[in-house]
């Protein structure tokens, strides 16, 4: 009776099955094309918003842009044929970016012609000190230091660079300033040289009249100071102006894993930019070595030159953090007599932290050190005082060190603050006695300084000295000291 029921209604269960699969089908079907429209749709609206944002980060980077480049030149009229003419050229389609010493014009079919930059920069300061003006051009011995109780042009700086051709480029300082006692304007030669761009196996050549390249501060311009005087050290062995003379220099890439530079070079020992050296009668009168008196000696033979020997280290720590570790030695003959000579060493370290997401090198935090020692090996020597009495100034070798090290913090865009701590003393004695020789007795200074940047063009700093030496009167000095820098034209901005 079963079979035979199921036989009468199995038709019918079947066909009730099977539409019962259709319409549940149909359904998932009509349920997954609704689930894609809308897939489709979420798509669609990310893509547009996608759009959106690409558009506007264009449209960020090119006001950035806008904002950060030079303002163009006013035009003027050709000032002569030549200017005329290269006006004239056809211009490049696409503007490319060149550094500024590679900027030229190419003729088609014609030699490239190469442009020149140039540039000024300006420092003044303005302070006073504890002691008085005659006091302080031993207590601020650099030659732009502000050594004045009142106003003080410390550099005027007129550059010029390019590129002779395409293996050679050129650079010319030259120097402008004010003695701020004599009111005097004074114009040398600070740089005149040329480097090359393209030898092979690493090499570079360097020629021409430069600083010698001894540690971190020696080589650089006033400008590139972070503090507004040398350190004492800097002032005690390489002069008022900085140790820079004739020469040549050539350079080696060292192949080792990391980056570094050996650098060897010979100069001229002579002038008032060899301090410690050659030296001349005039810069004796005002600061001999020691009290001891000059003695004159021409270029006879290699030894009468300067030697340097240089090697410059850098390692990239981590993505936020570098250090660069270099060491210097210098030697040659002095003015102290026929064999006189001198050697100068030391040791530089500075260890940079500037965060990956830094904005325009703000925050930063730079920690620099130099500490540098000389050995005077001064001859005998038989002279007469005014009078006519025999005098004898022994053989005699005299050691002198200093140091300084000095932290700058950028803690917020445009301002930073630091602080500077020197030492320097010697042994030895002077022919007076060493305690009242400003370039030799025991002293020591700490310098706050706040900075503010309203450009990268511009430049005001505030800093205190408090000075410590045996050859004050009073034995310390206190000093306060505001400067102002402004530069124009292609110089490079101040990096942070």
């Amino acid at each position: 009776m079963l079979s035979g029921m199921l036989r009468r209604h199995f038709p019918g269960v079947l066909c009730v099955t099977v539409a019962q699969l259709m319409v549940g089908t149909l359904a998932l079907a009509q349920h997954s094309q609704a689930e894609v429209e809308v897939l489709k749709k979420q798509f669609e609206e990310l893509q547009r918003r996608d759009g959106e944002t690409k558009r506007q980060l264009n449209e960020l980077q090119r006001r950035l842009d806008a904002l950060q480049a030079p303002p163009a030149p006013p035009a003027k009229a050709p000032a002569d044929a030549l200017d005329k003419a290269v006006q004239d050229l056809p211009q490049p389609q696409t503007p490319t970016r060149l550094a500024p010493a590679q900027l030229a014009v190419q003729r088609p079919g014609k030699p490239a012609v190469r442009l020149i930059d140039i540039s000024v920069d300006v420092l003044a300061a303005a302070g006073g000190s504890t002691v008085g003006d005659e006091a302080l051009q031993g207590l601020q011995g650099g030659g732009h230091d502000p050594r004045k109780n009142g106003f003080t042009l410390q550099n005027v700086e007129l550059s010029f660079a390019g590129a002779v051709d395409p293996y050679v480029t050129g650079e010319t300082h030259v120097v402008l300033f004010v003695d701020p006692l004599s009111g005097e304007t004074t114009v040398e030669l600070e740089e005149a040289f040329l480097t090359t761009q393209s030898l092979p196996f690493g090499l570079q050549v360097k020629a021409g009249f430069f600083f010698t390249e001894f540690g971190l501060i020696n080589p650089t311009h006033p400008h590139a100071w972070d503090w507004l005087d040398l350190p004492i050290v800097n002032t005690r062995f390489f002069g008022p102006d900085g140790m820079r003379q004739a020469g040549a220099r050539l350079g080696w890439l060292v192949p080792v894993p990391w980056a570094a530079e050996l650098l060897v070079g010979a100069q001229n020992a002579n002038g008032e930019t060899m301090a410690s050296f050659l030296a001349n009668e005039e810069f004796f009168e005002e600061r001999a070595v020691a009290g001891r008196p000059f003695v004159s000696r021409s270029v006879k033979r290699a030894s009468d030159l300067l030697y340097l020997v240089r090697l410059d280290n850098f390692f990239p720590l981590s993505p936020t953090l570098s250090a660069r570790l270099g060491g210097s030695a210098v030697f040659g003959p002095n003015a102290s007599g026929p064999d006189g000579r001198t050697t100068i060493y030391g040791g530089d370290l500075k260890v940079r932290w500037r965060p990956t997401n830094h904005f325009r090198g703000w925050p930063f935090v730079v920690w620099q050190s130099e500490l540098i020692q000389r050995d005077y090996r001064a001859d005998q020597v038989e002279t007469t005082d005014i009078e006519g009495n025999p005098l004898i100034f022994p053989r005699k070798t005299l050691h002198d060190w200093g140091l300084y090290t000095q932290l700058l913090y950028g803690f917020h865009y445009g301002w930073a603050t630091g602080v500077r701590f020197e030492y320097a003393r010697g042994s030895g004695a002077s022919v007076q006695s060493r305690d009242h020789d400003p370039f030799r007795d025991t002293r020591y200074r700490i310098s706050p300084i706040l900075a503010w940047h309203p450009s990268e063009f511009m430049r005001v700093r505030l800093q205190y000295n408090y000075d410590r030496a045996d050859h004050l009167r009073q034995g310390h000095a206190h000093s306060v000291w505001l400067g102002l820098e402004f530069l124009y034209g292609a110089h490079p901005a101040h990096k942070f």
